[in-house]
């Protein structure tokens, strides 16, 4: 599993191809939200939870795929990014789990993700 308390382990940028690296791991009825990565690894949202991707060792060939469903969350904060400070972030409590959090660098899909999350929550 992805440790999530490295600060440093997510800086991720908007990548739609990523979201390739989980096509096997999809439900029918499932559908790609928006895609992230960082060098390797990377986070892929969809309509029905979140996978996170951790790409091991020298040549990439192996992964830790995690799943984190939405309807396990308990909580979630989103800060947008502004004019001069191009971040955002997204820390998500979940139960069992504590705290998950991801920072997007450049442009992201923030708004639609929280609405995800809060259909939901809600």
């Amino acid at each position: 599993m992805i440790d999530f308390n490295n600060k440093g382990f997510f800086k991720l940028k908007q990548d739609t191809d990523y979201a390739e690296k989980v096509s096997d791991l999809l439900l029918d009825d499932e559908q790609v939200v928006d895609s992230y990565k960082t060098m390797r690894d990377g986070v892929v949202f969809t309509n029905k939870r979140i996978i996170a991707v951790n790409v091991q060792g020298i040549t990439g060939s192996k992964k830790d795929f995690t799943s984190l469903p939405y309807k396990n969350i308990v909580a979630y904060s989103i800060e947008t990014s502004g004019t001069f400070d191009l971040d955002s972030e997204l820390e998500i409590y979940f139960s069992a789990l504590g705290k998950v959090k991801f920072e997007f660098s450049g442009q992201s899909s923030m708004l639609e993700i929280s609405k995800i999350i809060s259909s939901y929550l809600l």
